[in-house]
């Protein structure tokens, strides 16, 4: 009987170890995507380079610095000078309008 228990233990302990072990490869497998992601990956056949978060957010800074053309900023910038104009124009049209009245 104290055998039959013994292997029992022993099972279990086993079995539990296992999950333990398959659990932490997985934490670690995730682990190691995420510093994937934060540093990027370079190319590999059939794949492209992925870039990391520090050159991710280098991109992005650019593009919120105008340089007097492309930029998302200089995007920005336009569209708010037109919005702009339009308004003051409307502005201008509905003054003329009331005082017309």
């Amino acid at each position: 009987m104290t055998e039959i228990l013994a292997v029992s233990v022993a099972l279990a302990t086993l079995a539990g170890g296992i999950t333990v072990v398959t659990k932490l490869v997985r934490f670690l497998k995730k682990m190691g995507d995420a510093v994937d992601d934060w540093q990027g990956e370079p190319a590999r056949h059939g794949v492209p380079a992925r870039p990391g978060v520090m050159e991710r957010l280098a991109t992005i800074e650019e593009q919120l610095h105008p340089n007097h053309g492309s930029t998302l900023r200089d995007v920005v910038n336009r569209v708010e000078n037109g919005v702009r104009r339009v308004e003051d124009g409307l502005a201008a049209h509905l003054d003329a309008h009331r005082e017309g009245f």
